[in-house]
């Protein structure tokens, strides 16, 4: 059997136009446009096969199976509302939204696990709410306060926030297999890595920023050639050197699959080693909540 009972927010205009007396001003209190209140009645009223409304020009009334209607409702009415504020309970608090700002490589390859484990230690009570750019970027999300926690991979850390490292993150250079430095019996030097045109990311790229590091220290006079192309993401940049661009400076844990599938391969360079830390950020005196000591647990496993 059919049953033809308005729904709820139908029911809500007809209190609402019992309460006001006229559509627009139950339109305002339900927060809708006068046409799709109108448009809510008429719909109601040809589904029951009588009227809901008296419409004057001074005004609308109930009708009195209107009346009856919104008298047997408001029971209903106030049990949705009960629930509707229950549900709201579920949702979490802003203090348990954990915001964070992660740099590529992070953002990448470590991530999606780490919020996995997240979830499973905080019981699903708090949620992480991720952004993600270069290390520049991420520097900036926490300084203005856009980020709780900033997640970066470059090897200089700001002064200015306070900071623990992760994990040290090893870095090697890999070209592809028809690259001349494949077939290479000896190592490459250092002056010829900096020689070459290299698929690197952008400016303020960690990655990018440990290399720039690395070669000063090494030889202090060394200058990076002109890059073959700048990339935004390491899947990119590793699909470039798997295509014969060029090499490429990336994270051990990025490419190790791809070298054991042989679509790159690994080049040591002579008197080079390439590391950087991984390191939380935070804004220095902020008192962290318990969210955020979950998931530097989280990191350091």
């Amino acid at each position: 059997m059919r049953e033809d009972v308005p729904d709820l927010v139908t029911l809500r205009i007809l209190h609402a136009i019992a309460d006001t007396g006229t559509f627009r001003r139950a339109a305002t209190e339900v927060g809708m446009s006068q046409q799709a209140v109108s448009s809510r009645i008429h719909a109601a009223e040809a589904a029951l096969g009588y009227s809901l409304v008296n419409r004057t020009r001074n005004g609308s009334t109930l009708t009195a199976q209107g009346q009856l209607i919104a008298e047997w409702s408001s029971e209903y009415l106030a049990a949705a509302h009960q629930l509707a504020l229950s549900v709201q309970t579920l949702r979490p608090k802003a203090s348990d939204v954990l915001t964070v700002a992660a740099s590529q490589t992070i953002s990448e390859e470590f991530i999606p696990g780490w919020i996995s484990a997240f979830r499973h230690r905080s019981g699903g009570d708090a949620q992480l709410r991720l952004t993600s750019g270069n290390s520049d970027f991420v520097i900036e999300q926490v300084r203005d306060g856009t980020a709780l926690v900033g997640l970066i991979e470059t090897p200089e850390i700001p002064a200015d926030l306070a900071s623990a490292t992760i994990r040290i993150d090893e870095l090697v250079i890999v070209v592809a297999p028809t690259h001349p430095w494949a077939r290479r019996k000896g190592v490459v030097t250092v002056a010829e890595l900096a020689g070459e045109a290299l698929i690197t990311r952008e400016t303020g790229s960690g990655t990018r920023r440990t290399l720039e590091l690395a070669l000063a220290e090494t030889q202090p006079r060394l200058v990076l050639h002109e890059p073959a192309a700048v990339l935004a993401t390491t899947s990119a940049i590793r699909g470039a050197v798997a295509s014969g661009i060029g090499p490429a400076v990336l994270s051990t844990t990025t490419v190790q699959d791809d070298i054991t599938r042989g679509t790159l391969r690994h080049v040591p360079v002579e008197g080079l080693t390439l590391s950087r830390p991984f390191t939380a950020l935070w804004r220095t005196g902020t008192l962290l909540p318990a969210a955020a000591e979950v998931f530097f647990t989280v990191l350091r496993e």
